[in-house]
C-alpha cells in the first residue's frame, strides 16, 4: 500500500489554476523527488496532501487512508519559508514545537540533545534564534521537523542557505531516515541533490505532471541527444551535430534533432577517427529539467 496517494487532483485560487488534474503515488519508505519550477504547483500540491487546502475534485489518500487529525502526529512537514519562532531562544522553540507534536520536555531535551551535537549547535541553543545565521535557522528547522520522530517526512528545499559542509550533513540525515524506513518527499530545485538521493520522482509544471517515474527510465527517455568520444584525433566537422564541447579528457557531441547516434559513428569511422570511447550521453536531470519546462520534452 503506498504511503502517499493523489489521485486526479486539482485546486484553483479566482481563476489560476494552481493544481490541474495531478495523480502520483509515492511508495513506503521511499525517497521521492517532488520537482517544478517556481509556480509550477509543488507548494500546493503539498498543502493538498497536509489537508491544509481542500482539493476542488480528486482524492488524497496518506498513511493508509484520508488525513485525520492523529495522522498529523506522525507527519513531518519542513516548509520552504522557515516557521521558527524568532524572539525566544533556540532550545525554548524547539521545546514549544516538540509539545505540539505531543513530546514531553524530557523527551525533548533528550533527542534535541543528539540533534544539536550533530549539527554543531550546541554552543548556540541558547541564543535567541533571530541571533542565528541563515544556514543554522535552517538547520534548526531540520531538528525541529525531526523531533517526534515522523512516519512521514516532507522537506522542501531543505539545502537552502547552506554551505557544502552542512549540506552534506543534512543528506546524511535524509538517508539516516531513509534507511529507518521512513517515507520522504523531497522537494528541490537542486537537481543534482535529488538526482543523488532519489530513485523517482514527479515532475510539475504549470500545474500539470509533466514527468513520472523512475530516474534511470526519465534519463533514458531523454537519452540520445548527444554521445560522448573519447579519441586522440580531432574530431571533424560532421553532419548532424550542432555543438562539440569539451568534458574532462572527452568530448561530448550535441546532436540536431532527427540525427541518431549510429550515424555519428558511421562518420567517424568513415572519416578514420580512431575511437577509444564511442557511448550515448545520459542526460543530466538537470538537462531534462531545462528542456521538459521549456517544452522540449514529452511527458512520461
Amino acid at each position: 500500500m503506498p504511503a502517499v496517494e493523489l489521485s486526479h487532483i486539482s485546486k484553483s485560487f479566482g481563476p489560476v489554476k494552481a493544481v490541474d488534474d495531478v495523480s502520483f503515488s509515492i511508495e513506503k519508505g521511499e525517497l521521492f523527488g517532488l520537482l517544478g519550477p517556481n509556480g509550477a504547483g509543488k507548494t500546493t500540491s503539498l498543502r493538498v496532501m497536509l489537508d491544509i487546502f481542500k482539493p476542488e475534485s480528486g482524492s488524497v489518500d496518506i498513511l493508509g487512508g484520508p488525513m485525520n487529525e492523529s495522522k498529523k502526529d506522525h507527519i513531518g512537514y519542513m516548509p520552504e519559508e522557515r516557521g521558527l519562532y524568532q524572539d525566544i531562544p533556540l532550545d525554548r522553540c524547539l521545546a514549544y514545537l516538540g509539545s505540539l507534536k505531543g513530546l514531553s520536555p524530557a523527551v525533548v531535551k533528550e533527542r534535541a540533545a543528539v540533534y544539536l551535537e550533530r549539527f554543531d549547535l550546541v554552543a548556540y541553543k541558547t541564543k535567541k534564534v533571530k541571533e542565528l545565521s541563515k544556514g543554522m535557522q535552517q538547520k534548526a528547522q531540520v531538528i525541529a521537523t525531526l523531533l517526534h520522530q515522523p512516519e512521514l517526512l516532507i522537506v522542501d528545499e531543505p539545502f537552502g542557505g547552506l554551505d557544502p559542509l552542512n549540506t552534506q550533513m543534512v543528506k546524511e540525515l535524509l538517508l539516516d531516515q531513509h534507511q529507518k524506513g521512513v517515507t520522504i518527499i523531497l522537494c528541490s530545485h537542486q537537481m543534482h541533490q535529488v538526482e543523488e538521493l532519489c530513485d523517482r520522482i514527479v515532475l510539475v509544471d504549470h500545474g500539470k505532471v509533466m514527468l513520472y517515474g523512475l530516474l534511470d527510465d526519465i534519463r533514458r527517455q531523454f537519452s540520445g541527444h548527444a554521445v560522448t568520444v573519447r579519441t586522440g584525433d580531432k574530431i571533424p566537422a560532421l553532419k548532424g551535430v550542432e555543438r562539440i564541447e569539451p568534458v574532462n579528457g572527452t568530448v561530448k557531441l550535441h546532436l540536431a534533432p532527427g540525427t541518431a547516434p549510429q550515424e555519428v559513428l558511421r562518420s567517424l569511422v568513415a572519416q578514420n577517427v580512431t575511437l577509444e570511447q564511442f557511448e550515448i550521453s545520459m542526460p543530466t536531470l538537470d538537462e531534462i529539467f531545462i528542456r521538459v519546462v521549456q517544452g522540449e520534452g514529452a511527458a512520461a
